[in-house]
């Protein structure tokens, strides 16, 4: 190996006399320019030993690289000139030596606001590569918009658009040199570390030496050594027999990082790396860097993504994390299931980890999602690479990261409000061109602004991995949780939540993929009142121009008014409304708006199970029923019907043919009523002779339901048949549901004054000439 003093070879001499001429210097003026006295420089230019530093110092100052022109060792072993060598017994003796600065260097890791590193075992999780890069595609939006169809869009977001997957470990055995290509926080440098520790522990690859090395350290290291001396001296120093084990091919060399080295010291260590790997060809090489971080070119490396961690990953990653902890796992998983916004973020390993983190703290998720959106756009933005001290180059000096997020919430509003998911790089440019030009200072040269605009493009990609290719020259938010977070973004922060921004959202009140931006507004406003209002408004006028839906609801008010209950009014009218709109809709009884007006213990289901309910329930129920029977509906089916009606509302009940159900509750019915009921139950046919009871269905059916619907209304105000057509219809569905919305917001962890959300909730589900009474009266 070559000791602490180097010397030229001839021929290194020449090279470097030939250098000195070409930089107009002489031996003096070297000496000068380094600060060393005219002696070692003499020694250099004479084939003498010198202190290796200067060695390295003087061939830095005239362009040369050390290791061309230093004069070999009196062993040479590259040459392997002694046939006896035992390379075995040699890599097994230096993977000994290496063990405890490897298991120190990679056997952890902490990330975000871990309070303490966790072993590299105890949480790694498998990682799948993809062999295609998702972003050199070629397919067209039709086709990305086609394969999250086909996924459904709208549960698993992008993220989910995949391509045939190998586990990492077969990626690098099948590929002697692998560049991995991934976004922020993917898992890339988990990966590497996890390598060296299976390769060390024989688990891989049990023949080689695991060489890690970080790119940024190596490029910021003092005298700016080679990546040779660099390994030889600084990452296993003292352990001479390395080279052997390089010249060999035995060594599993890891490049961990290099988007990390600064574009200053970008051209010496490509090229350092380009000429390590041709130097040693014969070793496993695989290098990471994140996507879009350069245009990198290694003719001999095979380049591959990491891909988003799928269903059963995060399983694995979330029982790794909760092993042992009070939180238990499943728990995690089960909220998790519940919240399909939230798991689209789990599909990447950093933000997992940040999920895992705020969920270990209560065991919850946070109730106000926008704080948890936020939490993890700091952690790209800011935090992943300020936790390890990373500086990045600033492509546009006047973006910061306030200007960042508000660039990406105006191409977040833009482009969600004309329903492109995916777009085109040149769409992408000219909505950061048009946001750049009015920064202060900023170019005014069309043509320069144009490339500054590719320029931030790709270091949005590159540097936070918030906006990515899909395919080529087709960009889309890394997931559909962030495009929503930043349309709402632009309502409320940018625009700071003007009279003409709150209108422009509240238009999309009925449009349900919009309904994810309105949780979000609500939750990031530091006052929601005035969005929670014209919401309402808004609400409040969708059945305003049909006389006959403005019937219905009023019939719903005057319903929950003849029920003598200390519940909530709105609450009485939702069930009513629930009630008629899942027969008149044809549709099962939905009572989740009920349930969401009703949330404190003592308005629980038993609300809508109390004896006076139960009767209405019964009575409109059976006659739904018997109204849906026809000549192709057999017995059994009408039966399983009930079956499934009765045990969905937990009564100790049974729906059958007959009106059992209302004369078997323990109710003082009016006599008069009840005697009525007993008349249409006694004129059911035997539901155990089931040809007698089709015939009878067939030929009564029709008269019998009438004559049930006639009674329901005189005594219960129920049963009316409102015939309403496929509109009227899609209207109430409308209403309803954003009905349900707007109780779904007062519900979240949003700041709304008492006063708002009272007069909210007291006008909820009314006829608009009682809402427009009231607002006169107030």
């Amino acid at each position: 190996m070559y000791g602490r003093s180097l010397s030229c070879s001839p021929e290194g001499i020449q090279k470097a006399k030939k250098a000195l001429i070409c930089y107009s210097l002489t031996q003096k003026a070297l000496a000068e320019e380094l600060e060393v006295t005219r002696q070692p420089i003499g020694k250099f230019f004479t084939g003498k030993p010198v202190d290796r530093n200067l060695f390295i110092q003087i061939c830095d100052r005239l362009d040369l690289e050390w290791e061309e022109i230093v004069a070999e060792p009196v062993i040479k072993e590259e040459v392997n000139q002694d046939n006896s060598i035992d390379i075995d017994a040699i890599v097994q003796g230096v993977r000994e030596k290496t063990k405890p600065l490897i298991q120190e260097r990679c056997g952890t890791m902490r990330v975000l606001d871990m309070t303490q590193p966790i072993g590299l075992n105890d949480i790694y999780t498998s990682v799948n590569i993809l062999d295609k890069i998702t972003g050199q595609r070629r397919l067209g939006i039709d086709e990305l918009l086609q394969q999250c169809e086909s996924q459904d869009f709208d549960r698993f977001g992008l993220n989910r658009i995949t391509e045939k997957r190998l586990p990492g470990l077969e990626a690098v055995e099948k590929y002697s040199k692998l560049m991995i290509l991934g976004k922020p926080g993917a898992g890339k440098t988990t990966f590497l570390k996890y390598l060296a520790i299976q390769c060390l522990g024989g688990e891989f690859q049990a023949e080689h030496v695991p060489i890690f090395v970080t790119l940024k350290n190596f490029a910021e290291a003092a005298n700016k050594p080679g990546l040779l001396q660099y390994i030889t001296e600084e990452i296993i120093n003292p352990i001479s027999s390395i080279r052997d084990v390089l010249t060999y091919g035995k060594a599993l060399v890891l490049l961990d990082g290099l988007d990390e080295v600064t574009e200053e010291d970008s051209n010496r260590i490509l090229k350092e790396i380009r000429e390590f790997s041709d130097r040693f060809p014969n070793n496993q090489f695989v290098m990471t860097c994140r996507i879009a971080a350069r245009e990198y070119t290694f003719e001999k490396f095979t380049e591959v993504e990491v891909a988003d961690f799928d269903d059963d990953q995060i399983s694995n990653f979330t029982n790794n994390w909760f092993k042992d902890k009070a939180v238990k796992p499943e728990t995690f998983i089960k909220r998790l299931k519940e919240n399909n916004r939230i798991k689209q973020l789990a599909a990447s390993p950093l933000l997992l980890t940040l999920l895992c983190l705020a969920f270990e703290e209560s065991g919850d998720f946070p109730a106000n999602r926008s704080e948890l959106y936020k939490e993890g756009l700091d952690a790209l933005l800011k935090k992943w690479d300020a936790k390890r001290g990373i500086q990045r180059d600033q492509i546009y000096k006047k973006l910061s990261v306030q200007r960042k997020e508000d660039l990406l919430s105006k191409i977040a509003l833009t482009t969600f409000e004309g329903s492109e998911y995916f777009f085109k790089q040149k769409v992408a440019e000219q909505y950061i061109t048009e946001y750049i030009r009015n920064l202060p200072g900023a170019n005014t040269d069309e043509e320069a602004l144009q490339l500054d605009s590719e320029q931030v493009l790709r270091s949005i990609e590159h540097h936070h991995g918030l906006v990515v290719a899909r395919a080529k020259k087709i960009y889309s938010f890394s997931h559909l949780t962030f495009h929503e977070y930043f349309t709402a973004r632009e309502f409320v922060v940018v625009r700071q939540s003007s009279e003409e921004a709150l209108q422009n959202l509240v238009s999309h009140i009925t449009e349900k993929r919009w309904r994810e931006v309105f949780l979000l507004a609500v939750g990031m406003s530091p006052s929601a009142d005035r969005l929670l209002l014209l919401i309402k408004e808004k609400i409040d006028f969708i059945l305003t121009d049909d006389p006959r839906l403005q019937q219905f609801i009023l019939w719903v008010r005057e319903k929950s008014l003849s029920i003598n209950f200390s519940y909530k009014p709105a609450a009485l009218r939702a069930f009513y409304l629930s009630f008629d709109l899942s027969r008149s809709l044809s549709r099962s009884l939905d009572l989740s708006l009920l349930l969401s007006l009703s949330r404190s213990p003592s308005q629980s289901l038993s609300f809508a199970l109390s004896r006076s309910f139960s009767l209405d329930l019964s009575l409109n129920l059976s006659r739904s029923l018997s109204l849906d029977l026809s000549l192709d509906l057999s017995l059994d089916l009408y039966l399983s019907l009930s079956l499934s009606l009765s045990l969905s509302f937990d009564l100790d009940l049974s729906l059958s043919l007959s009106l059992s159900l209302s004369l078997s509750l323990d109710l003082s019915l009016d006599p008069e009523l009840k005697n009525l009921l007993q008349k249409l139950r006694e004129q059911l046919p035997n539901r155990h002779n089931r040809q007698e009871s089709e015939k009878w269905w067939l030929a009564n059916g029709k008269a019998w339901c009438e004559e049930l619907r006639i009674v329901m209304i005189k005594y219960r105000n129920i049963g009316h048949d409102w015939q309403f057509n496929n509109e009227q219809k899609e209207l109430l569905q409308q209403y309803y549901d954003a009905n349900q919305l707007l109780v779904d917001y007062l519900n979240s962890d949003c700041y709304v004054s008492r006063e708002v959300r009272q007069q909210i909730e007291d006008t909820l589900l009314l006829p608009i000439a009682e809402i427009k009474q009231r607002q006169q009266q107030s």
